[in-house]
């Protein structure tokens, strides 16, 4: 029997991962109504008219399934062959677009082209997990082996970050750190995302609570060293290969916090501050003298960890002065410091009120009276989710989380039976892209995260969004189609 041809159109589509396209289409369709929903009032035209932004989506969604036709269509090894020469040529994009888009609410991130407007960002990100597969699929590649690979792992994903940052585009940027989840997959240690975990946590801690004081010092400096402390007794009970250690650090803190607890009642007012850093600092002494004694090399993690958490506290006003005052703002809103109901806040206020005054069925299709009245801006991009919650409810809610938690884990099982490393990379990238979109996007409506402008894929109106995900999502279906070719060749 002869074996099948590498691009035999017959055999891709034969191929194909229906369950994913089947829920891509759900997907695409059930944006498409809510952003009419959205975007109705009394007085609009049919949702497929062309004045209408669902008719314009629609025309957005016929180009997509061209796109992805075309996608299916092409030899899925030029994914792999061209993938550094595509990276590039979207590097320079990202770089000119500065210099010819136009500013729009202080962005110059949109190059038109005539009667519509591109967003080259939403194409780095196809570019660069293609990139990021294509270095990991390379000739004995392997993350662990010399620090030169992380480093050309990080310079794909941080090149683009910086071009669109320049663009003053910080949602868009932010996407690409989902990436850090692939090298995870690949061989990255866990320890660089709970380092990451523990920044942010040092973060929302020492900036939310700066305005009291605990123990002389202010509360949020106070609770950050506490959690310090915490960690380190964990990581050292974890990595010391006797319990003891662990032991002697908690009847360390424990019995200095009881002392300078008394001298407090007693009237004794002590520097909280200087006095907690050096409990760490001496506590670290103590790990050093172990590990160097019993050449424990593993424990060299906690005091890194504390280290990182002391030096990383006193930087972060240091950070959040960085930020752009609008930054400042949406961070403080976000963690409960500023209501500012009618300026930052409103946005958040409103998608709330929406969200919840929808209850669990809903108030059913065009009925919804925070959506219909324009209550909540931009309800028909970033924030139509708000509409989903108002309209159709906690359950209406549910199925599109659902949607959303079904297309990430196909797209993960699909990465798992890949044969080669290059689609097993790639589909990891086009995962965490989705669960970062869907997650941050989410958090943002219901005010668990600032708003930072990224869009709900498939969801949100707009056709460089659109595009983006449907080349990424098929071009691993066209990848996942051909590796039975692969596999018999």
């Amino acid at each position: 029997m002869p074996l099948p041809r590498r691009n035999d159109p017959t055999s891709t589509f034969k191929s194909l991962d229906w369950p994913t396209i089947i829920i891509y289409i759900i997907m695409v369709f059930a944006g498409m109504v809510s952003i009419y929903a959205a975007s109705y009032d009394f007085d609009n035209a049919s949702m497929l008219a062309y004045t209408e932004f669902s008719g314009k989506q629609l025309r957005w969604i016929l180009l997509s399934f061209m796109v992805g036709l075309v996608i299916l269509l092409i030899d899925a090894r030029l994914y792999e062959a061209y993938a550094f020469p595509m990276y590039i040529v979207l590097l320079v994009l990202l770089a000119i677009t500065p210099f010819i888009a136009h500013d729009i609410k202080g962005s110059h991130s949109w190059i038109s082209l005539g009667p519509m407007s591109l967003q080259p960002a939403e194409f780095a990100k196809c570019t660069t997990a293609l990139a990021l597969a294509k270095l990991f699929s390379t000739y004995h590649f392997d993350l662990n082996a010399k620090p030169s690979n992380y480093v050309k792992a990080l310079g794909l994903i941080f090149m683009p970050i910086i071009l669109i940052l320049l663009q003053n585009e910080t949602g868009s940027a932010l996407t690409f750190m989902a990436l850090f989840f692939v090298l995870y997959r690949e061989g990255m240690s866990g320890l660089v995302l709970f380092a990451a975990l523990f920044a942010v946590v040092i973060f929302v801690v020492g900036i939310k609570f700066t305005d009291t004081i605990t123990f002389g010092m202010a509360t949020g400096q106070f609770a950050v060293l506490t959690i310090t402390m915490l960690v380190m007794l964990g990581l050292a009970a974890l990595y010391a290969r006797r319990l003891e250690v662990a032991r002697n650090l908690l009847f360390w803190f424990a019995g200095t916090g009881f002392i300078e607890y008394i001298l407090g009642l007693c009237g004794i007012e002590l520097p909280g501050l200087p006095i907690m850093i050096g409990e760490i600092v001496i506590a670290c002494i103590y790990l050093v003298i172990t590990a160097l004694r019993y050449h424990w090399k593993s424990l060299y993690v906690p005091v890194a960890a504390s280290l990182f958490g002391v030096v990383f506290l006193f930087s972060v006003g240091t950070a959040f002065d960085k930020l752009q005052p609008h930054q400042q703002l949406r961070i403080q809103v976000a963690l409960g410091m500023v209501e500012d109901l009618r300026n930052a806040g409103y946005n958040v206020n409103q998608s709330k009120i929406a969200i919840g005054s929808g209850g669990l069925m809903g108030k059913g299709f065009l009925n919804g009276t925070q959506t219909k009245l324009k209550y909540v801006p931009e309800q028909h991009t970033d924030f139509i989710f708000c509409t989903i919650g108002e309209e159709e409810g906690f359950v209406g809610s549910l199925i599109v989380c659902a949607l959303f938690v079904a297309l990430i884990l196909r797209v993960i099982s699909i990465g798992e039976r890949q044969p080669t490393t290059f689609g097993r990379v790639y589909a990891y990238c086009v995962a965490s892209y989705f669960m970062f979109h869907f997650c941050i996007n989410i958090g943002m409506v219901i005010g668990l995260c600032p708003v930072i402008g990224i869009p709900l894929p498939f969801f949100s109106y707009g056709g460089s969004s659109l595009w983006g995900f449907t080349i990424l999502l098929f071009i691993l279906l066209k990848i996942d189609a051909a590796r039975k070719n692969v596999l018999a060749y």
